[in-house]
């Protein structure tokens, strides 16, 4: 960790909390996790070394997802139908992810986030009707898992129901997406939100509600992975998990009210800051 003496020691704690905070308000509308935003926000303007910062990242998308979970459950903005079964395939192979990213450079792992997540941008610019999904008939899969159900859209206050399909391809993609997640350190919802919405068609509050659940899972596995290498400081956890934890309450009930267009909105501008930042840090250019 790099140490700057011009301030004092309190002041990256600080900073980290209020940081957090913020990160914690907007996260949980987008569905994606604070650590999407933490990764390359704090590693990019705080004196921290890499390895620290995705140790961090994973425990702060945790704090978010934790603390936004049972109102999301309470105002049906996430499925456990839905969540458990794509959890449990990426829990398994998010320790296999997190063993590879503390064994690859640090620049090759910024390079490879940077393009993922501009290609997830690419993908969610070109789905034009992402908000309600047309799903006419669910798969085999979903109708045994009974993966189906009912929210209330807090912006228009009408009931909406909701089934998914593709099931299958969803679940195999997961265990990629729990790979991404150990191997980057910021969680799985940057990911999680389009497999759900674009690809089984799940409303998208409902993925962003429901992404939630599957990162208080992923990312609790993936965790210990850098918690046993060493990779997690008390300085910079501490701070910032508490700093999101608050702000994801506050998240988590602008989710309920805030319009679906508005988060499609909200998830496209977080990513492609997110992506951007990645790319250019890995390859040199902003260092």
């Amino acid at each position: 960790m790099a140490v700057v003496g011009t301030l004092p020691w309190w002041f990256w704690p600080l900073a980290l909390f209020i940081t957090c905070f913020f990160i914690g308000i907007v996260a949980v509308p987008a569905g994606i996790g604070g650590g999407t935003l933490f990764v390359p926000i704090i590693g990019g303007f705080f004196p921290f070394h890499l390895d620290f910062v995705r140790g961090a990242g994973l425990l702060v998308a945790l704090a978010s997802a934790l603390a936004a979970g049972p109102m999301l459950l309470r105002g049906g903005l996430a499925s456990l139908r839905l969540a458990l079964p794509l959890a449990l395939l990426a829990c398994m192979s998010s320790i296999v992810g997190a063993v590879l990213g503390l064994a690859l450079p640090a620049a090759a792992i910024q390079t490879a986030l940077g393009v993922i997540i501009l290609g997830i941008v690419g993908l969610m610019l070109a789905a034009k009707k992402s908000e309600f999904p047309e799903v006419a008939q669910p798969d085999r899969l979903s109708s045994a898992l009974g993966i189906h159900g009912v929210f209330i859209d807090g912006a228009s206050g009408r009931a909406v129901d909701w089934q998914v399909h593709r099931t299958p391809p969803g679940l195999l993609l997961f265990l990629i997406i729990g790979v991404m997640a150990g191997m980057f350190g910021i969680g799985a919802g940057w990911a999680n939100v389009p497999a759900l919405n674009l690809l089984m068609g799940a409303p998208l509050k409902v993925s962003a509600g429901t992404s939630g659940l599957v990162l208080s899972l992923v990312d609790s596995s993936a965790a210990w992975v850098y918690v046993n290498r060493g990779a997690v400081l008390p300085m910079i956890a501490v701070p910032s998990v508490v700093g999101m934890m608050l702000g994801a309450r506050i998240g988590a009930r602008l989710l309920h009210v805030l319009k679906g267009s508005v988060i499609r909105k909200l998830v496209i501008s977080i990513l492609l800051f997110a992506g951007l930042r990645a790319l250019l840090k890995g390859s040199g250019v902003w260092v």
